[in-house]
């Protein structure tokens, strides 16, 4: 598995985890500054996740599925 699937797959874990955590605060009905925060950072994983596709696409790291041509 070369870098960049190990990257992709480590941030999706935290976009996953940030998400878990924001709905633990909504459920145990904790301050909104706690659930707000968990969910600021979800986002910030998102964009930073999209980012890290777009440059590795344009770097050559990789490429669009060829399936069905």
């Amino acid at each position: 598995m070369d870098i960049i699937r190990i990257l992709v797959v480590i941030v999706m874990i935290a976009i996953v985890a940030s998400l878990g955590n924001a709905l633990f605060h909504l459920s145990k009905g904790d301050s909104s500054a706690k659930l707000g925060r968990a969910l600021t950072v979800r986002i910030v994983l998102s964009l930073v996740l999209f980012l890290l596709l777009m440059v590795a696409y344009w770097a050559g790291l990789i490429t669009p599925n060829e399936y069905g041509r």
